[in-house]
């Protein structure tokens, strides 16, 4: 038998049918929907008049136009926004659909609740209608973003044309230091090979550093190989995926779980199995990692210079954040700081920024915003006196949403302002009109907020 990959594992066993152009015809197993772009695709299969295939097969959320602020969760964070939240709740309930909205203590963002449900499994294919949903190949799910259309199409068949990628093995060797998280890992690989650099492939991140991460890591990982520009981004399943995921609502039963865990077992990379690309990061040769520009690509060493413009795109990026080449990042003053997002959202984000924060405060003339990934995050925060301590140094503590990672018009910092930001996107405007926003770890966005400038986290250790 010919070596395999686990990407090309998973995708046999989904494969329906084989076109003459090589393409493929997919088996879509779970989908996930949120009301920007799930309410678009299930309003549009309405007034075509389709049926949604299986709809125990398809989960539903309201996480990127609701409101985050206290007291005013069935309200819109953007002007016109209660359309979209009206939308989904009247076609899920139409369709009969599960949907996690406000009330529901499993509401949060798409790509947090999917894993902590028990919705994302390994060796499944999993699609949404948003293109960070390679964040759940962090449990070793084959998941990628669509569009709404191609949305229609997995809802009403439950399969998708593909064109099968190439595969690409990130090894990920070395020490991982106390203070890394595994977004400096990704920001690194992506600055290191460019915002292209996996372009046309499927990333499947090994080796012993990989495996010696936890979940929620791998999730933050994953999450940002679209940033690089794969198709996909995964950690094959392991003992670590399996205790995680075991009792969640939506995963196999104990009946089941012994077969489950067999199964996603041998949906692993076979001795020998030949990849299209091999690249290595050591972690210990790593520093944190900021983003100077208007990429994910743009990213530095903390302690690096920002370097001279390469080309027009890189000069109109420092022309756009106000920055000059050969000056330190480190001590650039901020105005804003957010932590969030699907990137880092979750409990053990908080937890290590708020033990950064514990014992100290922001500056008052910034602004600082934390907002749990999901109401589960959040409660559990609560529990463990998290949000006092990002009360008690200043931070703003909202509910459960997307928040400031994009902007849809209505609230947002000041044009012009300067954010450090645990968000995955720095692009112009994304956090809105005029907003210069540095990319980093939730570890490196407290330090920086408590220090009132782009700083170093290793001095907060």
């Amino acid at each position: 038998m010919i070596p395999c990959t686990a990407f090309d594992k998973m995708m046999d066993l989904h494969r329906v049918h084989m076109f003459p152009d090589r393409s493929e015809l997919i088996h879509i197993d779970r989908i996930m929907l949120h009301e920007r772009t799930g309410s678009v695709a299930l309003t549009s299969m309405m007034e075509e008049g389709r049926e949604v295939a299986a709809p125990d097969s398809v989960f539903a959320t309201v996480d990127h136009i609701v409101s985050t602020k206290p007291g005013q969760r069935n309200a819109a964070r953007m002007p016109g926004g209660e359309v979209f939240i009206d939308a989904m709740r009247e076609t899920t309930r139409q369709f009969g659909l599960r949907l996690f909205d406000t009330h529901d203590p499993r509401q949060g963002i798409v790509h947090v609740i999917a894993p902590e449900q028990g919705i994302a499994l390994p060796g499944i294919t999993m699609v949404c209608p948003d293109s960070h949903t390679c964040t759940l190949g962090g449990l070793g799910t084959l998941a990628w973003g669509i569009g709404s259309t191609d949305c229609e199409h997995a809802l009403a068949t439950r399969t998708l044309r593909v064109t099968r990628p190439k595969t690409m093995r990130v090894n990920l060797t070395g020490i991982r230091p106390a203070w890394m998280n595994a977004k400096d890992i990704i920001v690194h690989l992506i600055a290191a090979h460019g915002a292209a650099g996996g372009r046309g492939y499927a990333v499947e991140f090994a080796g012993e550093a990989a495996r010696n991460l936890e979940v929620e890591a791998r999730l933050t990982l994953c999450n940002m190989a679209v940033e690089f520009g794969a198709f996909t981004g995964f950690v094959a399943a392991d003992d670590k995926v399996f205790a995680y995921l075991r009792g969640r609502p939506f995963a196999p039963n104990e009946r089941r779980w012994d077969q489950a865990c067999a199964h996603w077992l041998s949906l692993q990379t076979d001795d020998g199995a030949v990849f299209h690309r091999e690249l290595e990061l050591d972690l210990s040769s790593i520093s944190p990692a900021v983003s100077w520009g208007t990429s994910p690509e743009h990213t530095v060493p903390i302690g690096s210079a920002i370097p001279e413009p390469a080309n027009a795109t890189q000069k109109g990026a420092l022309e756009y954040v106000g920055l000059a080449p050969g000056r330190p990042l480190v001590g650039t003053a901020l105005d804003g700081a957010f932590i969030g997002s699907c990137t880092n959202s979750r409990l053990s984000d908080l937890r290590r920024a708020a033990a950064i924060l514990k014992g100290r405060r922001v500056p008052e003339a910034l602004r600082a915003i934390c907002v749990p990934g999901s109401t589960s995050v959040k409660a559990q925060a609560e529990a463990e006196g998290l949000d006092q301590v990002f009360k008690a140094a200043g931070f703003e503590w909202q509910e459960a949403g997307c928040a400031m990672c994009f902007y849809a018009g209505g609230e947002t910092f000041a044009a012009g302002d300067r954010v450090i930001s645990s968000t995955n996107r720095n692009f112009e405007g994304r956090q809105g009109p005029g907003v210069r926003t540095h990319i980093a770890s939730p570890e490196t966005v407290a330090w920086s907020a408590v220090r009132g400038r782009i700083a170093d986290v290793r001095e907060a250790l």
